[in-house]
């Protein structure tokens, strides 16, 4: 692992909250900046691809957030490699930059293959930022806050997620353009986020050695076994794996969709921009209760309970009309959401020694960042095949079932966080 700290910067490295909450407090506020420019696109990109480049396949205009998904997903995959092989930090100011363009693009764009090809560099940027942030956090608090430092994490993201999805809406319709003005707000994240993660936040490397020195010595795995592991043999890991692809596969169906299927009904962009900001706002917002609430009563009955809601939530979109119950169902969305998304990071961690805990989280981030590709493409396909509608209720249904998945796979790890898989459950 790079020690990209400088000898004598830090008179003494330890780990908890109260201890690392200057550096806590400077990531959370990195992550607001990672999550605004996620925010950018809730609203307005969708309506860019019907309305200024009058593209009638639900397919094609899904597009854009599958190639942020796979480029993502990939990303995270070697994040983890990256973190370990090269410094956390370094990562981290190597996602803004390639990040800086992606406002630049969009509002250039002279045709839908530029924001598709910004988004590529979106997800590139988003598997390095977001994933640098939350395994900076994790690395800081240590073994007993897991759950809290991945829920306020989250928090800010998803917080500032839900405040920018509102403000591009709410300026596009009073500059009357979907286009340029939006998007200026992506600037100013871009340019500070780089600033604070080049200039003032700190590589977190020393506290890794420092937690992996309080446990006993496992044999080193590299990332084939990091990946089989993490993905299928692990019964924990792999639950926690399928469930976050799926409450992504979700939320890609939201993004491409829900603007679509909201204009297709009559409603503006304000009011669309206030349903795209209500739930991951109230998803942002409750992650600071359940992040917490999983280490004190567990992993598992938050995600089952959460996954279901989310299917609830999504059904009732389709069924139910009129912008009252379309709120109703976004809060739910975000509740749901909010219990599930910090509590699937917190249990990979439980599991994950922190000598391969970076790999798994990257592993896990990839099957579940893939889910906004398989969403939003599989929503794509079944819209155009059988209508809006049912592409939303389908993919309620997939998320039922998830959550079944999970009720029978999952053991309970909060509790007792770290138990390292043994040799017979790494060769099963």
């Amino acid at each position: 692992m790079a020690d990209t700290m400088a000898a004598g910067a830090v008179p003494s490295v330890r780990l908890g909250l109260r201890e690392n909450w200057r550096q806590f407090s400077l990531l959370l506020l990195v992550n607001a900046f990672v999550g605004g420019m996620v925010g950018l696109e809730r609203t307005v990109v969708p309506l860019i691809g019907s309305e200024e480049f009058r593209l009638a396949s639900t397919t094609v205009i899904a597009s854009f957030i599958a190639s942020f998904g796979i480029s993502k997903a990939i990303t995270n995959l070697i994040s983890g490699q990256l973190a370990d092989g090269w410094g956390r930090k370094r990562s981290l100011v190597l996602g803004w930059v390639i990040g800086l363009p992606v406002p630049f693009l969009i509002i250039w764009a002279p045709t839908w293959g530029w924001i598709i090809a910004a988004n590529v560099l979106l997800g590139i940027s988003q598997g390095l930022t977001w994933s640098m942030a939350v395994i900076m956090k994790i690395d800081l608090v240590g073994p007993k806050s897991r759950g809290l430092a991945v829920g306020l994490n989250e928090c800010a993201g998803y917080l500032m997620v839900g405040i920018t999805a509102f403000l591009t809406g709410w300026i596009a319709s009073v500059s009357g353009a979907l286009r340029p003005d939006p998007f200026y707000l992506g600037i100013g994240y871009a340019v500070l986020g780089l600033g604070l993660s080049a200039l003032v936040v700190r590589d977190t490397g020393e506290h890794v050695r420092l937690e992996a020195a309080g446990h006993a010595k496992v044999e080193p795995i590299g990332f084939r076994e990091a990946f089989v592991l993490t993905s299928f043999r692990d019964r924990n890991l792999f639950a926690a794996c399928q469930a976050g692809l799926v409450n992504n596969l979700n939320d890609g169906m939201s993004w491409a969709i829900f603007p679509l299927f909201f204009v297709a009904r009559g409603l503006g962009v304000e009011p669309i921009g206030v349903l795209k900001a209500v739930y991951p706002g109230v998803w942002g917002v409750l992650q600071v209760v359940t992040g917490p609430l999983s280490d004190r009563i567990g992993r598992k009955g938050l995600i089952v309970a959460g996954m279901w809601l989310q299917a609830v939530a999504l059904v009732m979109v389709p069924l139910l009309g009129g912008f009252g119950w379309w709120l109703v169902a976004s809060i739910l969305l975000g509740i749901g959401t909010a219990m599930v998304y910090p509590t699937l990071l917190a249990a990979i961690s439980d599991v994950a020694h922190p000598t391969w805990r970076a790999r798994s989280l990257s592993i896990y981030r990839f099957w579940r960042d893939l889910g906004y590709a398989v969403g939003a493409l599989l929503a794509g396909v079944i819209g155009d095949a059988f209508g809006l509608p049912w592409a939303i209720g389908g993919i309620g249904v997939l998320t039922f079932l998830s959550g079944a998945v999970v009720a029978v796979a999952m053991r309970e790890s909060g509790k007792h966080p770290n138990p390292v898989p043994s040799s017979e459950d790494r060769k099963a």
